[in-house]
């Protein structure tokens, strides 16, 4: 399994595990792969440089990288209440008006305020971001909403950090290594999160063609077993990009765990959706009630990113709370079909591994 990545990052397997929890990516650091921990979830600078404190110490002295969320578009500037004035009160009353009828209760009092939101998702929180990883031995920092500024680049590269964007088509992918992007994640459809609309196996080859030997190229969505992982290189990748996967982990403790695994583990590859009502662009999420609120005749229409987000995220909070798995608000792919029991990181890492060499002797014996 072992490719050209592996040599760059100082990594064992090319398998790059993307998550929120600090634990799942020292867990796949320490397994072999590169842990990447998604940053939006930190609204204050010092909470993210004491967890990546935890994870220079917790990761055994293995690579991991960071990912941000930069939007590119304004409003990105400014706090959760400056930018309210732009959240219409419709859509304030739909949202309370929907958890009511969902019977999903208020925050506890005594819990954390809800009303604030993910500032993550602004720009100015996001440069932040980069600034506080940058003081850590970090090997990578990707961005999910494609190429970051140019001069976040050169920052990166200026510390000796390879930078990573999605690209959803090639010329996205071509874009990205024009502005100086390192490694090009080619996410197809079937991807959790922010995703496009092609498919993995159309996508992965023509990125792949696109970018040539100016960049490495990473496969995503759909991606949950040995077997997808040698179909990913066998495309031209070198190597493949997991964030869905590890959320039904046993090491995954953040928010109410226990009831989006168990809603997650019961999920079936057919019971997601791709609808902007999680953060205002395009995103794959398991389908629940809360998802088929905002389908039915008189919802209103997403608000651009960040609003959306910071218009639900009280609601969010609220439903992981409710202890209901038929109303999770969660962004997870099409892979959640396989995703049917909470294991340890380093199991399904080892299982990749062996089924990954399973079918390279399947295929060895067709020659």
């Amino acid at each position: 399994m072992r490719t050209a990545i592996c040599d760059k990052l100082g990594i064992q397997y090319p398998i790059f595990g993307f998550t929120p929890s600090e634990h799942v990516a020292a867990a796949i650091s320490r397994a072999g792969g590169l842990g990447v921990l998604g940053c939006v979830r930190f609204n204050d600078a010092e909470e993210l440089d004491a967890v990546l404190s935890w994870m220079d110490e917790n990761t055994d002295g293995k690579p991991y990288g960071v990912d941000i969320v930069m939007p590119a578009k304004v409003p990105t500037e400014g706090t959760a209440t400056d930018l309210s004035q732009y959240i219409p009160a419709g859509h304030k009353q739909f949202v309370q008006e929907t958890l009511r009828k969902l019977g999903v209760p208020p925050l506890p009092e005594d819990g954390e305020p809800g009303a604030e939101g993910v500032l993550g998702w602004l720009h100015s929180v996001a440069r932040a971001h980069v600034d506080v990883a940058l003081k850590h031995p970090i090997k990578l920092i990707a961005n999910a909403l494609g190429s970051p500024p140019k001069d976040v680049i050169d920052e990166a590269h200026a510390a000796g950090v390879p930078v990573a964007a999605l690209a959803g088509k090639a010329k996205h992918a071509r874009s990205h290594v024009e502005n100086g992007v390192d490694i090009v994640i080619a996410q197809g459809t079937e991807a959790g999160g922010h995703t496009g609309e092609i498919a993995t196996m159309v996508l992965v080859p023509e990125i792949v063609d696109a970018v040539g030997d100016d960049a490495y190229v990473l496969a995503a969505g759909g991606i949950g077993s040995g077997r997808q992982i040698a179909a990913a290189l066998a495309l031209g990748a070198g190597g493949v990009w997991m964030g869905s996967y590890w959320l039904t982990t046993s090491e995954y403790t953040l928010g109410a765990g226990d009831t989006m695994k168990q809603a997650l583990v019961a999920a079936g590859s057919d019971q997601t959706v791709r609808a902007r009502v999680y953060s205002g662009k395009p995103a794959r999420l398991l389908k629940s009630r809360w998802t088929d609120a905002w389908a039915e005749p008189g919802a209103p229409e997403p608000l651009p990113m960040p609003l959306q987000n910071l218009l639900v995220s009280e609601a969010h909070q609220r439903i992981m709370n409710a202890g209901d798995p038929s109303v999770v608000a969660m962004p997870v792919g099409q892979i959640v079909g396989r995703m049917n029991a909470v294991r340890p990181v380093a199991e399904l890492v080892s299982e990749l591994v062996s089924e990954f060499d399973e079918a390279l002797t399947r295929l060895d014996k067709t020659r």
